[in-house]
């Protein structure tokens, strides 16, 4: 398949669904994707669990939940208008038995631990945690995947903002690992252990995010995951047939005819 321009000039449409106006069809879609045992997911439900108590007095660095309706407003919040140096956040993308198979509780454990051995530092990163079966419109708009972390250095609006990512190894990373990697971005200044996100779903940058489409599509991943293989072909099946009907629809009158051709006048 491929995009039109029509298509392209529709994105910021589907965009302006995706907000305010999109509550008016959510109902309908609801009752949609229900009819195959689905439910639209709830963009503010569930946040970031609280940080494991540390032993000592000083309470555990706070950890923000993202969610569709808040995670630029969280992340914007620390930035000063006037700030020329970067806002750090550390986002640890999990998730659970859908989208992490049960295999981020080692991860989410270390992020805990770590938040609670920063809370002594005030350079240290603000904390973050996206999860992914709670959140998967956000997770599919930035096209996330589950136990890695990503770093946002966020600045005013409207400046460029960079985002870092860096998968971990889900069975044996500890919060010391954590500790050590911030040790070293922090004392090198440098993100060479990370990546630079540069593709189309960057969430600030990215073509999906300019065009204000990256929520209609992440709407648009989610519902191919959840939807059966059988209702997705009979989707493009009737899309197909609406479309070829109306190429091959009778020109003029006669069948077969040429376009603008006119019915032979009347012997």
């Amino acid at each position: 398949m491929r995009f039109t321009n029509s298509a392209l000039l529709a994105l910021p449409l589907l965009a302006a669904a995706a907000e305010s106006p999109f509550e008016q069809y959510k109902a309908k879609f609801q009752n949609f994707i229900s009819s195959f045992g689905a439910a639209v997911p709830n963009v503010a439900e569930k946040v970031a669990p609280a940080a494991t108590p540390s032993k000592s007095k000083v309470a555990a660095k706070e950890i923000k939940g993202l969610t569709l309706s808040n995670w630029k407003e969280t992340l914007y919040a620390p930035v000063k208008p006037e700030a020329t140096t970067p806002e750090e956040w550390w986002v640890l993308i999990t998730g659970g038995a859908k989208t992490c198979f049960g295999h981020c509780t080692n991860i989410e454990v270390a992020f805990n631990e770590t938040a609670a051995k920063l809370a002594t530092n005030p350079k240290s990163p603000h904390l973050g945690l996206l999860n992914c079966d709670d959140q998967p419109v956000l997770c599919n708009s930035w096209s996330a995947s589950t136990g890695a972390l990503w770093v946002f250095e966020m600045l005013p609006e409207p400046t460029p903002i960079d985002v870092y990512w860096k998968p971990f190894n889900l069975t044996s990373v500890t919060s010391q690992d954590l500790l050590n990697l911030y040790a070293k971005t922090a004392k090198e200044g440098s993100k060479e252990d990370f990546r630079l996100i540069t593709s189309y779903f960057h969430p600030f940058n990215g073509v999906l995010a300019e065009y204000r489409a990256a929520v209609p599509i992440g709407y648009a991943l989610w519902a191919l995951n959840v939807l059966p293989s059988w209702a997705m072909m009979l989707i493009v099946s009737f899309l197909s047939r609406s479309m070829m009907g109306g190429r091959t629809s009778p020109a003029g009158g006669r069948p077969g005819a040429p376009a603008g051709a006119h019915p032979a006048p009347p012997s």
